[in-house]
């Protein structure tokens, strides 16, 4: 918020520069560049930190400084004064690195800047089933800023066995975010492990795999504070033996939503007030190593199924680049990409490829 009023020539200059940013006021226009720049950092603690640093996560831009590094060190797991002498020179320069970058690169045609830069982290995206309007929201942040959504799918292995909090994946992330934290931050409770173990065994899948597919219901811990009221874990990655490498199928995908739609269904009226709203985030498009488009595409397939039937869901997508953004925006056109097209050199494990939502 202090970018307005102030005299920043360099990172003006940086902005006018951008065919994307340059056509703001200044302040706008020095935002959106930082976003921009910020956007084309690894997915993960990087750019996580990144945005709590500068305020540009999804609530923090009003918080003090110190608020905002305590954030950012806590992505982390060190100390803030670490922080600040350490990581947060380290991710201001990577920051710097990516302005650099943008104000050095050619213009790009119109249509091509208005893709990559993209507005706001909350967006609507009006599309017709059949003759039926719907409406979708997308958000373009990180799983753990996520508010007032009853439900939120969460990628897992057949084994639904959950990543280490500290890691950067989607399930990681709701892993972290969902734990019980004393006032020092040392973690007492940690409730969706624990539920998901409890589901395994009531179902007599405790220490092998599920079939692909297979969705399990867990509650949300403390995510309960911030409206999150149920995870539905989606069995989607199959471990390839030998490796530390994920195989996931599309239709492994579009199975996985449209049991969790059905389980949304199912679970509705148990509630007060009744479930209602859905987020999906482009499932197997990290460690999986699918394409965000065959991956959205697998997705949708699922959704413009239920909607079809005359289901009134509300239904939220979840991305972190203004690429996949971008593919969920151009839903109204219609997405019908290859099922068979998978990113140049595979996949390299689950939730830490830099294209991990």
């Amino acid at each position: 918020m202090r970018l307005r009023g102030r005299a920043l020539p360099g990172l003006e200059s940086a902005a006018q520069a951008v065919p994307a940013t340059g056509a703001r006021p200044a302040g706008a226009a020095v935002e959106a560049l930082l976003r921009l720049a910020v956007s084309r950092l690894d997915a993960g603690t990087l750019r996580t930190a990144a945005e709590y640093t500068l305020g540009l996560a999804q609530g923090t831009r009003d918080w003090p400084a110190s608020s905002r590094r305590a954030r950012a060190a806590s992505v982390y797991g060190v100390s803030v004064e670490r922080f600040r002498k350490d990581h947060e020179v380290m991710v201001l320069g990577q920051v710097a690195e990516h302005v650099l970058r943008l104000a050095a690169e050619p213009a790009a045609a119109p249509g091509a800047a208005v893709a990559e830069a993209g507005t706001g982290t909350h967006r609507t995206v009006r599309a017709r089933v059949g003759e039926r309007p719907v409406t979708l929201t997308l958000h373009v942040h990180p799983v753990d800023l996520l508010r007032d959504v009853d439900v939120v799918v969460s990628p897992s292995n057949v084994h639904f066995a959950l990543p280490q909090p500290y890691k950067s994946s989607v399930a990681a992330s709701l892993r972290r975010v969902s734990s019980v934290r004393g006032v020092t931050g040392d973690v007492l409770d940690d409730p969706v492990h624990a539920e998901l173990h409890k589901w395994a065994c009531r179902n007599g899948t405790s220490g092998r795999a599920v079939l692909p597919g297979t969705v399990a219901a867990t509650g949300t811990g403390s995510l309960a504070a911030q409206g999150v009221r149920r995870i539905y874990h989606a069995a989607v990655a199959v471990p390839r033996a030998g490796t530390n490498d994920y195989d996931v199928l599309p239709s492994d995908i579009t199975r996985a939503a449209s049991r969790a739609l059905a389980l949304l269904a199912e679970e509705r009226d148990r509630f007060d007030p009744p479930l209602r709203s859905v987020c999906f985030p482009l499932l197997g498009s990290g460690r999986g190593g699918l394409a965000y488009d065959v991956s959205l595409a697998a997705l949708w397939a699922a959704v413009e199924a239920e909607l079809a039937r005359g289901a009134d869901w509300d239904v939220h997508f979840l991305v972190r680049t203004p690429e996949a953004a971008a593919l969920v925006e151009r839903i109204p056109a219609g997405i019908r990409p290859p099922y068979d097209r998978r990113p140049p050199g595979g996949p390299d494990g689950m939730g830490e490829d830099p294209r991990s939502v």
